[in-house]
């Protein structure tokens, strides 16, 4: 079975990761428009800026169709502002802020602090046998998860919780697009598969 998986293309790192699905062997599209929602198997909604791009799902009519999709179980991998994006409550968000949510969990904006304590270092991911890069810019941390959610990975702390999954949902506060490392987007098609 051949796999489309869309990137969410209205602002941040969308070549880069439909760059990381591509060298694994997927149909990597991006996707602005409901029509293009609608043909995906799987969803990345990459970093950048949370606000900025969920107004611009509002302004291009897809953050309706992308929170009936995610009810109606389509996979999301949701990267820094796309791990905001994809929860259930935002701590330190914009007045006003909109999420597509789905996700049971409390994220903070900004945890780490601003783009000047911005870091990159090793995160051990349950499920890879070596710890994978993290580059972290401006990034979110989870504060706290609902009951069906499973943490992956922390960084510096068991309260830092910087990546989780949730049925067909996973996030993660660092790029993981970010280099040559595609493993995080192999767990990612990995469970598209088994969606």
């Amino acid at each position: 079975m051949s796999l489309t998986i869309g990137v969410l293309a209205l602002q941040g790192d969308v070549r880069e990761h439909l760059a990381a699905l591509t060298s694994l062997g997927v149909h990597a599209v991006a996707v602005r428009r409901p029509a293009e929602l609608k043909a995906v198997d799987g969803l990345v909604l990459p970093g950048g800026e949370s606000t900025t791009i969920a107004k611009l799902a509002r302004a291009f009519d897809v953050l309706e169709p992308m929170r009936q999709r995610i009810k109606d179980g389509l996979p999301v991998l949701g990267t820094c502002a796309g791990m905001i994006l994809l929860a259930d409550r935002v701590l330190d968000g914009a007045e006003g802020q909109e999420t597509v949510g789905g996700l049971d969990v409390t994220v903070r904006r900004n945890a780490f602090g601003r783009q000047v304590d911005s870091f990159e270092g090793p995160v051990e991911v349950t499920g890879l046998a070596e710890p994978v890069h993290g580059v972290f810019i401006r990034a979110p941390w989870v504060e706290s998860v609902g009951s069906g959610v499973e943490v992956l990975a922390t960084v510096g702390g068991p309260d830092r919780i910087v990546m989780v999954r949730q049925g067909s949902l996973m996030a993660t506060s660092f790029h993981p697009e970010v280099g040559d490392d595609p493993r995080v987007h192999g767990l990612f098609v990995d469970l598209v598969t088994q969606t």
